[in-house]
């Protein structure tokens, strides 16, 4: 039974992955973001994302940080 759902399970990441590949290469058409100054960067649409993407991973894990870097409390006495 495990084997089966095992093979479910990577059958249906094998079909989102084809489906998000499918989608980053029909949207691989350049994207201007425009800054301030007039300043502007040429990309893929897939890139920005990928970027942004990567930046919110960035940001999530330096907020959660202090929750990973928190010593941990010691009792004050042994349990009876």
């Amino acid at each position: 039974m495990t084997t089966l759902l095992k093979l479910l399970v990577w059958l249906l990441r094998i079909a989102v992955f084809i489906g998000l590949f499918g989608l980053a290469i029909k949207n691989s058409g350049p994207m201007e973001l425009r800054f301030f100054l007039d300043q502007a960067w040429m990309a893929p649409t897939s890139v920005v994302i990928l970027a942004v993407f990567a930046i919110g991973v960035a940001v999530g894990l330096t907020a959660a940080l202090g929750v990973f870097l928190r010593p941990q409390r010691t009792p004050d006495r042994e349990p009876r």
